[in-house]
C-alpha cells in the first residue's frame, strides 16, 4: 500500500506562483510512476506532470510546459509541484497519484488538493 497526502493548494491571482507538496508513505519502493493530474469543474481528469520513480526525465502536459516544474526530494517521500504564471485556466483539483506497474494504470490517489487562479 501507498499512502499519498497533498498539501499547498489555494488562492493565487493570475501571473501568481503556488507550490504543491505530496508526502508519500508506506511501500513506496513499490511505485514505478509517479505524476500530478487535476480535475476543473465540469472536466476530465488531465495529466499535468510526471516521472519514473527511479528517476529520468519529467513529462509535462503541453499546457504547463515551461510553468510547472515537478521535483522530488532526495528522501524520496516528497513530491513536489512547483507552478508559476499561472492562469486562470489552471483552477481545478490537483491530485497525486502513483502507479506500481510499468503497464497499469495509476492506482494510488491522494485526497486533492485546491487551487484556484483568480483573474
Amino acid at each position: 500500500q501507498v499512502q499519498l497526502v497533498e498539501s499547498g493548494g489555494g488562492l493565487v491571482q493570475t501571473g501568481g506562483s503556488l507550490r504543491l507538496s505530496c508526502a508519500a508513505s508506506g511501500h513506496t519502493s513499490s511505485i514505478y510512476d509517479i505524476g500530478w493530474f487535476r480535475q476543473a469543474p465540469g472536466k476530465e481528469r488531465e495529466f499535468v506532470a510526471g516521472f519514473r520513480w527511479s528517476g529520468g526525465i519529467a513529462n509535462y502536459a503541453d499546457s504547463v510546459k515551461g510553468r510547472f516544474t515537478i521535483s522530488r526530494d532526495n528522501a524520496k517521500t516528497t513530491v513536489y509541484l512547483q507552478m508559476m504564471s499561472l492562469k486562470p485556466e489552471d483552477t481545478a483539483v490537483y491530485y497525486c497519484a502513483a502507479r506500481t506497474l510499468i503497464y497499469g494504470s495509476f492506482d494510488y490517489w491522494g485526497q486533492g488538493t485546491q487551487v484556484t487562479v483568480s483573474s
